[in-house]
């Protein structure tokens, strides 16, 4: 009998730090002529500003017996912040899956980038408008699924997303 495939192990955390997507994120930086460095301590103590808001991206069951091999999520809870220095940092929470609670780190797409350099070129004076949200939700907002949510820091909680633009934007 052949050997099942191979999954990851459930991640102990309930939350990551994202530090090889920095490039991304500087090269939108670099068009309003500012410089970042990303900051490697996940700790609100020393930032200056932190803000919830959320992005986007998919997850992946690891759970072998679990019917559901993943789901896509318009959103992911993310909490930015900035340090002094021009330092920042974005804690990313996972989910849960719907199928058996397994919890589940986030592969994200470009808007983690978008939204984080979005965010630090508001908090440096730079007028911007406001990011219009693109795609559908296929269904509403799980809060018992979302460790976001469980910490307190999931922009679902205070904002719906009816008004066609990502909440806290």
């Amino acid at each position: 009998m052949p050997w099942p495939p191979y999954r990851k192990p459930t991640p102990k955390n309930r939350w990551s730090m994202y530090p090889s997507l920095h490039d991304s994120v500087a090269r939108l930086l670099a068009e309003h002529n500012l410089h970042f460095e990303f900051h490697p301590i996940d700790d609100p103590i020393g930032c200056t500003k932190e803000y919830d808001t959320n992005i986007m991206g998919k997850f992946i069951c690891h759970k072998r017996a679990c019917p559901s091999h993943g789901w896509s999520s318009k959103k992911i809870a993310i909490t930015i912040r900035m340090y002094a220095g021009a330092k920042y940092n974005g804690r990313v929470y996972y989910q849960r899956c719907k199928s058996c609670n397994t919890l589940s780190q986030p592969i994200l797409d470009d808007s983690y980038a978008e939204r984080v350099a979005y965010r630090l070129k508001k908090w440096s004076g730079i007028e911007m408008d406001k990011p219009v949200y693109s795609g559908k939700s296929k269904g509403p907002h799980n809060e018992d699924l979302c460790e976001g949510c469980k910490d307190g820091h999931c922009s679902a909680l205070n904002a719906a997303c009816s008004d066609g633009f990502y909440p806290g934007a």
